[in-house]
């Protein structure tokens, strides 16, 4: 995820060298991407994972990662059709590139999976959102933002990682009613606790800004499968449900019960299924497109 001006670099990951194949890939604004690649070379189908904001592979502001997502595609996977599959921002990234680079859907980008995302309107709601369409009203947003940068370093320097707390807030806002394992929730603090608040805070914005509604179209143009989770309390259900709908008929929804944001690591077979089941749409259009052609 790049870094906007001004920003101190990430907490390092885990110890160790990078994975077998791992790969950097440096954008236009001089920040190193890490790619992971699993599976064989010559595989008819390239799936591209995009993780979430302030996690990484263990689980990208957003016309930037839209960018980086369509970088790591061109030096990584110059050549054949290509899946995109991304989670939370993961997926506002995809929408983001739908918007900037149209041309790729369809020719190379053939399919779309987006888990626990949205495309606009994240902040519109409950307090937070009373609080934010206050502060639009009386043209104080920048300087409430610019406030919260300023403070990020105070706090970051006082901040414990590992509480409580914290898990007690990753279990609320990441996890559903009946898929919150201890053991899940830890590893989901313990990434997202990597990134130092000075990071967040900067990215908050995004959040507030996101509307990728108008893209939406182009990605429509491919098979697309939309998972939302119905206790998900970041990106919730009827965010996922309006994306599906304003996608058009190539789209699929998959609503998982009881389940938080964190659906990806805790509903894995459902996950799992969907997934192929959208590969099975695509090679099939493939094979209609080709004996049409």
């Amino acid at each position: 995820m790049p870094l906007p001006p001004g920003v101190d670099a990430p907490v390092p990951g885990p110890p160790g060298p990078p994975p077998p194949g791992s790969r950097t890939v440096r954008t236009d604004d001089g920040v190193d991407l890490h790619v992971e690649f699993d599976g064989r070379d010559d595989a008819e189908i390239t799936v591209v994972f995009s993780h979430g904001f302030t996690a990484r592979l263990a689980e990208f502001d957003v016309h930037r990662t839209g960018r980086d997502l369509g970088q790591v595609l061109d030096a990584v996977v110059p050549q054949g059709p290509v899946v995109l599959a991304g989670h939370s921002m993961g997926g506002m990234s995809i929408m983001a590139l739908a918007r900037q680079r149209p041309e790729l859907f369809g020719p190379r980008v053939v399919g779309a999976f987006l888990l626990a995302t949205s495309s606009g309107g994240l902040v519109s709601r409950g307090p937070l959102g009373l609080w934010v369409t206050a502060v639009r009203r009386l043209h104080l947003l920048g300087l409430w933002l610019r406030g919260l940068q300023l403070v990020a370093p105070l706090l970051e320097r006082f901040r414990r990682r590992g509480t409580t707390a914290g898990r007690w807030f990753t279990r609320r806002y990441l996890f559903g009613r009946s898929d919150a394992d201890p053991a899940d929730v830890r590893v989901v603090q313990d990434l997202l606790e990597e990134t130092p608040l000075t990071v967040t805070l900067a990215f908050w914005a995004t959040f507030l800004d996101h509307d990728e509604t108008a893209a939406l179209p182009v990605l429509g143009r491919v098979p697309t499968t939309v998972v939302a989770a119905t206790d998900d309390r970041l990106t919730p259900v009827g965010h996922g449900r309006r994306l599906a709908e304003l996608l058009g008929d190539d789209a699929e929804l998959v609503v998982v019960p009881g389940a938080g944001h964190s659906v990806n690591l805790t509903r894995t077979d459902v996950v799992d299924a969907a997934l192929s089941e959208l590969l099975d749409r695509v090679e099939e259009r493939r094979r209609r497109s080709a004996a049409a052609g």
